[in-house]
């Protein structure tokens, strides 16, 4: 199989390749939806699209322009870094960055990150869920399109190890209000039906609440370092940020 960016030439880089498109993913048949079992026969593990599967895997939801993927992938050069990215331009930006800078642990999956995590990945296979400065869809109509709902925790907690932390950071107040409500109910046991535990179906609170840390290469005043972030934040504004950890 040669992944490349949607284009027709192949996009590779010694000791792999790069951009992975959808259209190359296996095509999800109907008995997907029949039943969980069926399902899980039908998931594709995106550890093995590198040269070294077997290091520790983490997943950037949105990548954006890969700033934060290319400084990650420097500082952890034995951590496999999976960063999806929608938007194909930036898709295609970042997957170029990434070919220059030959970083053989990170590859650019050209996806819906909340649908692949959905129906493509296997459980307990990350140890981190990165993410940062998702779109906030402030009009009310658009909130359905936020990624921090039920599903997403769902997912996300079904993906991650355990211990594994999923990573939130996002410069929008309102947004923020929003997400509290979704973090109480999976940190939370108490606030009756609905919550987290009942969703996942296990007995206490699926996830743990923790102060977020930044990466030891993240410079000081920011917690993730992207463009976004220096543009958009600056020393003024600080940006509201969670750790969810996923209990054993």
């Amino acid at each position: 199989m040669s992944f490349n960016l949607g284009h027709d030439r192949p996009l590779d880089v010694a000791p792999g390749v790069v951009g992975v498109s959808e259209r190359e993913l296996p095509p999800l048949p109907d008995e997907a939806l029949a039943s969980p079992e069926a399902r899980e026969r039908l998931r594709v593990d995106p550890r093995a699209w590198f040269p070294r599967p077997e290091q520790p895997f983490e997943i950037e939801v949105g990548c954006g322009k890969g700033s934060f993927a290319l400084e990650q992938s420097r500082a952890y050069p034995d951590v496999n870094l999976l960063a999806i990215e929608w938007a194909g331009e930036f898709f295609a930006y970042t997957a170029d960055r990434i070919r220059r800078a030959v970083r053989p642990n990170v590859r650019v999956l050209h996806a819906d990150a909340v649908e692949f995590l959905r129906w493509r990945v296997p459980g307990a296979i990350a140890g981190v869920i990165h993410l940062y400065f998702s779109d906030p869809w402030p009009k009310t109509r658009h909130h359905k399109r936020r990624v921090v709902q039920d599903r997403f925790l769902f997912e996300a907690w079904r993906v991650l190890v355990p211990g594994g932390e999923l990573r939130i950071v996002t410069d929008h107040d309102e947004y923020w209000s929003w997400m509290e409500t979704y973090f109480s109910r999976w940190t939370d046991t108490t606030n009756g039906t609905g919550n987290g535990e009942a969703l996942v179906g296990r007995t206490g609170a699926p996830f743990e609440r923790r102060a977020f840390t930044p990466a030891a290469w993240v410079t000081e005043g920011s917690l993730v370092g992207t463009n976004y972030e220096r543009k958009m934040c600056g020393e003024e504004k600080r940006p509201h940020a969670v750790t969810l950890v996923k209990r054993a």
